[in-house]
């Protein structure tokens, strides 16, 4: 691996609610504010920006596990910004806390899992289920 993964590292990245990220755009409900797959989106990019940074060229990680509670709605117009936290490594398998914030305080938080995997043979296997 590029550096090392370790509990305690932690990455933050940054977004703002705009019509095509709000619950009615997405489909996930009818209401003109951050939709909770955007949300989600947001807390796995944090975690697979930090996980990525670390890895070799030809490695990648892949979400495997999503576990987070929406608490606040966000309107169009205001920021949101996402943060993960590695609090466990298993050998190839990543844990970690996240967490999203808005303008006025925390909106949602969970726990997240990633998988490091070799991009060329794990994009061979999933375009496989394709021959049949």
């Amino acid at each position: 691996m590029a550096q090392e993964i370790k509990t305690g590292l932690s990455h933050e990245v940054r977004d703002v609610v705009t019509a095509a990220n709000t619950a009615k755009a997405m489909g996930s409900g009818c209401l003109e504010v951050f939709a909770t797959p955007a949300m989600c989106c947001l807390m796995e990019k944090a975690a697979s920006d930090l996980t990525d940074s670390l890895l070799d060229e030809g490695s990648t990680s892949v979400g495997t596990a999503l576990s987070i509670a929406h608490s606040a709605a966000t309107p169009v117009g205001m920021q949101v910004r996402a943060v993960a936290e590695i609090t466990g490594v298993e050998g190839r398998r990543i844990s970690f806390k996240v967490a999203a914030f808005d303008e006025a305080g925390e909106i949602g938080s969970g726990t997240h899992e990633r998988f490091i995997v070799f991009k060329e043979k794990f994009q061979q296997k999933a375009d496989s289920k394709l021959e049949g």
